[in-house]
């Protein structure tokens, strides 16, 4: 039942039953199946649209985030971003599986960034290109790409504690900004033109990491603290083909 609907999913271009399938079974699938069905997923994009009022660095806008980390982010309220309408296409799908997916509430009005880039993770992981529609839509890209460099850390930690520990390693390492070496999207951002402007952007990208990966450690280790194979499946995936050491 499960082959024949994918089957019909595929024939009628149904992207989000096949985005669900691969949310399921990706880690089981060979890779010519999963060539196959990534041809048809559908990319989610970020709900944040442009304002002129979200200061930006390097033509990033620096959102609002969830969180107690200090940095230069905006506390995000109920009133900042609302979920968008493949946020709410999926909504059911999620609720109904959130032994799979990531908590409910990270898909609600009161969604930041980083939500949205767990909730859409391993939809959006699949792609070797992404058509950008906004800014928010570069910041969703570089922490795509954040989350798969972190679950690729991840991969070897059979426990909660290890992964911490890894996670906290991965937070000490240096963070560039465009123009240095090791920023993974040459051209995504534009270059500082101020000492002032990259340290700014390299504060509020090293806050909103760190925000991601206390929230990627629940969903990557169950409430027992051993690995949740639904999400650590995905470390083997690579973004925009980015090689990830």
């Amino acid at each position: 039942m499960t082959i024949l609907s994918l089957t019909n999913a595929v024939h009628l271009n149904e992207s989000s039953v096949i985005t669900k399938f691969l949310f399921i079974f990706s880690g089981y699938l060979p890779e010519q199946v999963l060539k196959v069905l990534e041809a048809d997923v559908k990319v989610y994009h970020s709900s944040f649209s442009d304002d002129d009022g979200i200061t930006k660095a390097c033509g990033c806008p620096l959102l609002p985030l969830k969180t107690h980390i200090k940095g230069p982010a905006p506390a995000s309220d109920s009133g900042t971003g609302t979920a968008s309408d493949t946020v709410n296409d999926v909504l059911p799908f999620l609720r109904d599986h959130a032994e799979l997916l990531t908590n409910v509430d990270a898909i609600t009005d009161k969604a930041d960034i980083v939500d949205e880039a767990i909730t859409f993770f391993r939809a959006n992981v699949f792609f070797k290109n992404f058509h950008v529609k906004s800014l928010a839509d570069k910041l969703l890209i570089y922490l795509t790409s954040y989350i798969n460099i972190a679950l690729k850390r991840l991969e070897s930690c059979r426990t909660l504690a290890v992964g911490t520990k890894a996670i906290i390693n991965l937070g000490l390492e240096n963070v560039p900004v465009p123009g240095e070496p090791g920023f993974p999207f040459p051209g995504l951002f534009t270059l500082p033109e101020s000492e002032e402007e990259a340290e700014l952007l390299r504060n509020y990208l090293k806050q909103i990491r760190e925000e991601t990966s206390g929230r990627l450690l629940n969903c990557a280790y169950r409430a027992n603290g051993t690995p949740n194979k639904w999400w650590l499946a995905f470390a083997k995936r690579k973004f925009m083909n980015l090689v990830i050491l």
